[in-house]
């Protein structure tokens, strides 16, 4: 079932908010749009990879979470070098949040790559796509490795859905082999929304049937977006396998977001 009606719960009442909604509205299109230039205009649909694309996406990232009045909340260090990086995964906006801290690639759902725009901005960012339940992720993972193995830093969300953000999933081992194969660290990250009160604001996951632009819609109503997000401490990639990794990343997450819940 979609969260935008529990969304809509959090907002406020009166004109002005649905006023403020509508303008973010044209804001987004315009920046969106703006996005498609920029990245046509730094080559980033034919060559992705360079510096000054990598740089333009993490500025890029960070004026749209001030478009969404997103309050981040950063904690911990994130590595410099080449890493693996894992997240417990709560919405599309968890992308842009993280990709505003650091340069990066992620490993996407496909279904991304098929939204309006979105989609488009993805592919000229570098993003991996994978079908869920294809049975590729062997294949991805040394795609992955290769990418780690050029120096780059890789992002997925090891559970593969969205969740609520109140507790964590197992996490799916096949995608830690890409660090083993590649020699660089794992490091984890605890993505929590919170309302007002500070506690987890279960409305912000976009899960099961919730369609983008419904979920953005009935978010764009809020006057902030709380997040806190923890870099924890990395993970050696020696003298392990990938169960061992991946149970170790999967504890310092769970552990950041019992912290943060109490």
């Amino acid at each position: 079932m979609s969260n935008s009606v529990d969304i809509a719960s959090y907002n406020e009442s009166g004109p002005w908010p649905q006023l403020r909604r509508v303008w973010r509205v044209g804001r987004i299109v315009l920046y969106l749009l703006w996005g498609f230039v920029l990245a046509f205009l730094l080559g980033a649909f034919w060559s992705p990879y360079r510096p000054v694309v990598l740089a333009a996406k993490q500025r890029w990232c960070r004026r749209f979470l001030g478009i969404l009045g997103v309050e981040l909340t950063v904690t911990g260090t994130p590595v410099d070098a080449p890493v693996f990086l894992v997240s417990n995964h709560v919405s599309w906006l968890d992308i842009p949040l993280i990709a505003s801290q650091r340069h990066l690639y992620f490993l996407s759902k496909a279904e991304v790559g098929d939204w309006p725009l979105i989609g488009t901005l993805a592919r000229a960012m570098g993003t991996l796509f994978i079908k869920r339940g294809s049975g590729e992720s062997s294949r991805k993972a040394r795609e992955i490795a290769d990418r780690l193995k050029q120096g780059h830093t890789v992002l997925v969300f090891p559970e593969g859905t969205t969740t609520d953000g109140t507790g964590l999933r197992r996490f799916f081992p096949q995608l830690f082999d890409a660090p083993l194969m590649a020699g660089v660290p794992v490091q984890p990250l605890a993505v929590r929304y919170l309302d007002d009160s500070g506690a987890p604001d279960a409305a912000m996951a976009f899960i099961g049937d919730d369609e983008f632009h419904h979920h953005l819609w009935a978010m764009l109503l809020r006057n902030r977006i709380r997040v806190r997000l923890h870099f924890c401490e990395p993970l050696s990639a020696r003298g392990t396998d990938r169960k061992g990794l991946c149970e170790g990343a999967h504890g310092k997450v769970v552990e950041q977001l019992i912290v943060n819940s109490e």
